[in-house]
Order: structure tokens, then C-alpha cells, then sequence
């Protein structure tokens, strides 16, 4: 009964001085709410480049040159004959504006690609056909469109068999993706894909340097990739810093570690407006105890224990630091949802939300440790002749 009494003492005093209050539970507030958008924006964003990266599978390897030299289409056919390897998809970036009388499709990403491509990527068709080996060893001006570039060019109506202007010349279209969205990168929506062979007409270049290997299995990948590592040393004389062969399972580890650590950095940051918060609530409690001080002295002489006003005071500042912990998360949670109207991708964590509560609670009981303890030390004969 003696200590229902006291946290009631302790919540009569905090609605006293409702609107001090509100400012010492402002920076717990603000630390708390930082701490649940930035590593839930931070969560979120590396759960959507893992998905991104795990899409393409876990037996595809990303083969990539940093070099003068480059591949050509009989180099992209001896890696597609390598022990283990089911398939190889070359690549090339083609800078070319895409327009359908007069109209522009905007920003386009032109690939030129071979017959894998669609594959080894995932990408399904709407509509229509795509690239084909005929297309690639006639060098034919056909392209497969994505269903943004659709829209923005043909409106509602079916596009297949339309033309379309490529860097100047007249592809007809055979084909339309799927609506795949954006992945590593690449807006499908936003893509034309044209014949490798053709895009040289563009790039007056058949170098590649970019290409998709296929293995058979996730057990084989390893392998497959020592031996594409392997070859194109030997093929085309390059050194280690020139080749980078990737699996998707190598390419998840950098980004998780990378991702990790901007979290903790994040997490480090926010912190520090819990911490900040903390000093205010200790402030405000030592100046609430000096304007107290006679209060202490009455309870005191009336046969109130040191540890009587030591818990109040204690409460206090707890109840505090539990009031600005729980609307910190609301408030944080609330930012958050705003956050992905605005195209940010926030992950929520249960974990998180319970640490950065918790860690309200410590700052509450060690920044009000010290306010309590001197209260509870006053004199009551000194603090009763207190003005």
C-alpha cells in the first residue's frame, strides 16, 4: 500500500508540470523514433536487394571485365561449353534513345542480348515472342519491349508487330514483358531488348563484358566458377583484378555485411538522441528535487525513509522515460508507414522496437539514479528551512 501511494505521489507530480515534462520526454522521443526509421528502412532495404539478388537464383553467376579487352561471341560459347555450365546469357548496355513517332519512351534502359537472356533473368512475356538464335545470327532489327516502354508508347493497344524507332533505324517489335518491376539495377518495365548482333549497329562495338553463367546445379557452382575464372585468364591473358566472377550466394554476403554495418552505424547515431534525452530527464529531475526540497523535508519529518524518496523520485523518472519510450514507437512506426508512401522500403522489427524500448527504461533508472539519491540524502532539518 505504502508504494501504490508512492508512484501515485510520482504521477501527481509528473501531471503538475505537464508541459516540462513533455520537453524531457521530447529527446527520448526523437532518439526512439530514429532508432525504429533508420534501421527499419535500413532492414527493409537490404531484405528488398537480398530478394532482388536471390531472384535470379542461386546457381547464376554474374561474370564481369574491368578491362581493355573484352569477349566475343565465340569466347561467350567456349565459357557455355564449360564442364557444369547449362547456359551462358551475354549483355551489352546500349545507349540509344527508343521512340515511336516522334514520341519518346523516356528513360530507357537498350540492351542488346541472345537467346538466353530471358531465361537465365527470369522474365516472362506478356505477349508476343523473344529473341531468338535466328534473330541473333540474322542480326535482325526486332526487340522486345518492356510493358512500361509499352504503355508509354502504344497506350492499351497490343504493340507486336509495331515499329519502333532504335538509335535512328526501325526495329519491329515481337515481343512484351511481363510487369517484372525493378531488379540489380535494371527497370524490366523500362527495357528494350535487342539482338546482340544488332546492337553493334549502335555501339560500333561487338565487344561484350558483361555476361550471365548458368549452372547446372547449386553444387556445381564453385566449380564453374574457378573454371570461368580459369578461362578468361588463359583466353584472354587478364589478371584476377580484371575478372570478377560472382555467385549470387558471394554477392549476398557483401551486401548483408555491408548492410549490417550501416545499420549498427545508423543504430549508433540514433542512439545518441537517447543518450542526450537521458541528460535531460537527469536536468529535470535535479531541478525538480531543488524546487521540492522543503516537500522532501515535510515527508522527511513526517517519517518518510531515505528509500521512501529515493523510489519516488526513481518512479518518476521512469515513468517518464516509459511514457516517451511508448509514444517514441508509435511515432517512429507512424514515420515509417509514411516513409513507404514515399517509396522507402521499411521493415519493422519486433526486436528493435523492444531493444530501443528497453534501452528507454535504463536511461530512465540510470539518469534518475543520481536526482533520486541526492533527494533522498537531504537533511530534513536544512531542507525544511529551505525558501
Amino acid at each position: 500500500m505504502k508504494f501504490s501511494r508512492t508512484i501515485k505521489l510520482s504521477l501527481k507530480n509528473i501531471r503538475t508540470n505537464k508541459l516540462r515534462s513533455a520537453l524531457t520526454m521530447l529527446g527520448l522521443i526523437i532518439g526512439i523514433s530514429s532508432v525504429i526509421v533508420l534501421v527499419g528502412i535500413g532492414t527493409g532495404t537490404s531484405g528488398e536487394v537480398t530478394s532482388q539478388v536471390s531472384s535470379l537464383g542461386a546457381n547464376i553467376l554474374t561474370v564481369s571485365l574491368s578491362s581493355d579487352k573484352a569477349l566475343k561471341l565465340d569466347d561467350v560459347s567456349g565459357l557455355a561449353e564449360l564442364s557444369g555450365v547449362e547456359s551462358a546469357a551475354p549483355y551489352m548496355s546500349v545507349g540509344a534513345d527508343v521512340s515511336k513517332d516522334g514520341t519518346s519512351a523516356g528513360m530507357v534502359s537498350a540492351l542488346g542480348v541472345d537467346e538466353n537472356y530471358l531465361k537465365i533473368r527470369n522474365y516472362s512475356l506478356g505477349s508476343g515472342r523473344g529473341i531468338s538464335f535466328i534473330d541473333v545470327d540474322n542480326k535482325s532489327k526486332v526487340c522486345v519491349i518492356g510493358s512500361g516502354v509499352s504503355e508509354d508508347l502504344f497506350g492499351s493497344a497490343n504493340p507486336v508487330g509495331e515499329a519502333v524507332k532504335i538509335g535512328g533505324d526501325n526495329y519491329t517489335v515481337i515481343g512484351v514483358l511481363g510487369e517484372e518491376g525493378s531488379s540489380l539495377g535494371i527497370n524490366a518495365d523500362n527495357t528494350v531488348l535487342i539482338p546482340i548482333t544488332t546492337a553493334k549497329y549502335i555501339t560500333r562495338s561487338s565487344d561484350i563484358s558483361s555476361l550471365y553463367l548458368k549452372a547446372e546445379n547449386e553444387n556445381a557452382v564453385g566449380a564453374v566458377q574457378l573454371s570461368a575464372e580459369n578461362y578468361l585468364k588463359s583466353t584472354l591473358d587478364l589478371s584476377s583484378d580484371e575478372i570478377t566472377v560472382s555467385s549470387q550466394n558471394s554477392m549476398l554476403e557483401t551486401i548483408n555485411s555491408i548492410q549490417n554495418t550501416l545499420t549498427l552505424l545508423l543504430l549508433g547515431i540514433a542512439s545518441i538522441s537517447l543518450i542526450v534525452g537521458g541528460i535531460g530527464v537527469m536536468n529535470v529531475m535535479l531541478v525538480s528535487v531543488t524546487e521540492r526540497t522543503k516537500e522532501i523535508g515535510i515527508r522527511k519529518s513526517l517519517g518518510a525513509q531515505r528509500s521512501d524518496i529515493l523510489i519516488q523520485f526513481l518512479i518518476e523518472a521512469l515513468v517518464l522515460c516509459l511514457l516517451g519510450g511508448t509514444i517514441g514507437i508509435l511515432f517512429g512506426l507512424g514515420v515509417g508507414k509514411a516513409a513507404e508512401l514515399l517509396g522507402f522500403t521499411f521493415a519493422s522489427s519486433a526486436g528493435i522496437i523492444a531493444l530501443a524500448f528497453g534501452f528507454a527504461v535504463l536511461v530512465g533508472l540510470v539518469f534518475g539514479i543520481f536526482p533520486a539519491y541526492r533527494a533522498s540524502r537531504l537533511n530534513p532539518i536544512d531542507a525544511l528551512r529551505q525558501d
